[in-house]
């Protein structure tokens, strides 16, 4: 396992090292706890931009999108 660093303010850190206290946990397991709530709710986005190609299609519409080409909502494949 590696290590990082986390630096966040005062005003955020405070109420996490009161609940660690309360519920006597050590704060890496908190955060360890935090880290897999956010990657589970952004699983979607990771299966999404495994696909080969994907982001880059992706970028391709967008500068389209931005030029006013693009398609209508309507006009979309299913």
């Amino acid at each position: 396992m590696s290590a990082t660093k986390l630096r966040l303010p005062e005003e955020k850190l405070r109420p996490i090292r009161a609940i660690a206290v309360y519920e006597n946990r050590p704060l890496s397991k908190i955060f360890e706890e935090l880290v897999d709530e956010y990657i589970e709710r952004h699983r979607e986005t990771l299966e999404l931009i495994g696909i080969p190609g994907f982001v880059e299609e992706c970028k391709r519409g967008l500068k389209e999108v931005k030029k006013g080409g693009g398609k209508d909502i309507s006009e979309l494949e299913d």
